[in-house]
This record gives C-alpha cells, structure tokens and sequence, in this order.
C-alpha cells in the first residue's frame, strides 16, 4: 500500500494550509496598527500595507496634522485609513486604543514603530532622558504588545513587527540610550516570539540602518557621505524599503518566522569601512 503524502506546513497535530503567491500580499479586509505612524518611516509602512488591501489605523502623539495628510492620500488612493491619537508609554491610553480600534473586527498585525532619537554623551546626560528614550522605545513595544494579544487571537495574519535599529548591534556615538533601548526590543521581541507561539502569534523585528527624509543631506552632508561610502548598495534607505520588509514578515510568505531580526541597511554592518 502507497504512504500517503505528507501534510504541508504539518507540524506536530498542527497542519497549517500553503498559500498562493497572489495570497502573500493580500490583506484585504485585514486591520494592521502602525504606531508612530506619523513620521517618515510609519507613514511609509502605512501606504504599503493600505496598497495591500488593509485597513491601516495611523497611530500618532502629537504629529496630527501629518497622521491626517497620510489618511488622506491614502484614502485618495482609494485605500482604508483611520487616525488615532495616544501616548503609546502609558498603559491606560494604550488599552482604550486597542480597545476603540478593535469595536467590530481583530487586529491582524501590529507595527511597533514608535521612538525616539535624541543625542546626548553618557557624562551629560540626565535620567529624565534615558527614561524618555526607554519609555518611547521599550515601554511602549511591550505595552503595545501586551495589549493587542487579546485583539489578535481571532486574526488571519498575527503578526507583530518591532522597528528596532542597526544600532543595537553596532554603537554610535552620543546615542547610549538610543542603543541600549534598541538591543532591548531585540530580546523582547525574541521572548515575544516564545510566549505567543502558543497563540499562533509571530513577532520579528526590523532593524532599519540610516532612512532618507527631507532636508537630511542638507543637515549631516558627511554622514550621508559616509554612510553612502561604507555601504555595498550605495544608498540611503529609503521608507518603502523598511515597509516592505514589515509586509513580508507579516505576510503567510512568512508562516514559520518568528524571533527573527531582519536587517535592511543596505549591507552596511557587512562593510569593513563602517
């Protein structure tokens, strides 16, 4: 007698069904959260995934008159946008947000993207800015992902993205805190990867090198030199790059990724010369 065939994608008692390559970046009817959606980067990840079908909540503290521009081109574009204002490092805030974007349907993925980025020399720096760095970088990746858990259960995708940076695993100067907060979201989003399986929830990480915005050669012209010096592909990134890594990692493409830490700096750790 012939052996039937194996199950794809079985593991264990579990048999998770392939997808096809027009499924990989479908997520129409999907809700996807982009915290910090306001700046050059979430807006970015926003206009992806909306181009994928989803409805995209643009999360935003103080940037309003952005957050609301991005719904428009989006909605303009004939995608789904929605705003919604909160101070992602308080847990109250964070918990009526969940809970206000989650009134009828689940939340598929969640785009930890919210930061801070100052500089400041360990010798001058005062405890109220390490803890604001820590409160915008760690604080609000772990509320955020505690409180969306419950709203992610029921999902199709269950994907969480943390944007962490290249500085967790190479220091910079003037950034102490910057660096130290970032290789925490690393670990926590490994940790993450472990707690959640068991609900069928992916969490990975990005960890985006130097992104173009407006204005930057004008302000660092010899970082920007140096950086397109050290780096294989001889660019800056650019937001869509960083977006597209998120789409992926949170697409069925991706079923059996979890904990990873997904580099997109051009090649840039790899290079002697950084």
């Amino acid at each position: 007698m012939a052996r039937p065939a194996p199950a794809r994608y079985a593991i264990g008692m579990n048999v998770m069904p392939s997808s096809s390559l027009a499924e990989f970046t479908d997520f129409t009817g999907c809700t996807v959260v982009i915290t910090g959606a306001s700046g050059v980067v979430g807006a970015g990840i926003a206009e992806r995934f909306a181009e994928a079908g989803a409805r995209v909540v643009i999360h935003y503290r103080s940037g309003r008159a952005r957050a609301e521009a991005l719904q428009r081109k989006i909605e303009d574009n004939g995608g789904q946008a929605v705003t919604i204002s909160a101070d992602v490092g308080r847990k109250q805030e964070v918990q009526q947000m969940f809970a206000d974007i989650a009134t009828d349907q689940p939340v598929d993925v969640l785009i930890n993207n919210a930061g801070h980025y100052p500089l400041s020399s360990i010798v001058d720096m005062t405890t109220a800015e390490w803890d604001a760095v820590m409160c915008a970088n760690m604080r609000s990746t772990f509320l955020c992902t505690q409180s969306v858990i419950a709203y992610m259960k029921a999902a199709r995708h269950k994907s969480i993205v943390n944007i962490s940076s290249i500085e967790s695993q190479h220091v910079m100067p003037m950034h102490s805190h910057y660096t130290a907060a970032k290789a925490g979201v690393n670990m926590f989003t490994r940790s993450a990867a472990s707690e959640l399986g068991r609900y069928g929830i992916r969490c990975n990480a990005v960890l985006p090198g130097l992104i173009w915005r407006q204005g930057i050669e004008a302000e660092w012209p010899e970082g920007v030199a140096g950086w397109r010096k050290s780096a294989p592909l001889e660019r800056l990134g650019r937001a869509e790059d960083v977006a597209n890594a998120c789409l992926f990692l949170s697409s069925t493409a991706a079923a059996w990724i979890t904990g990873a830490e997904l580099r997109v700096d051009g090649g840039v750790l790899s290079s002697k010369a950084f």
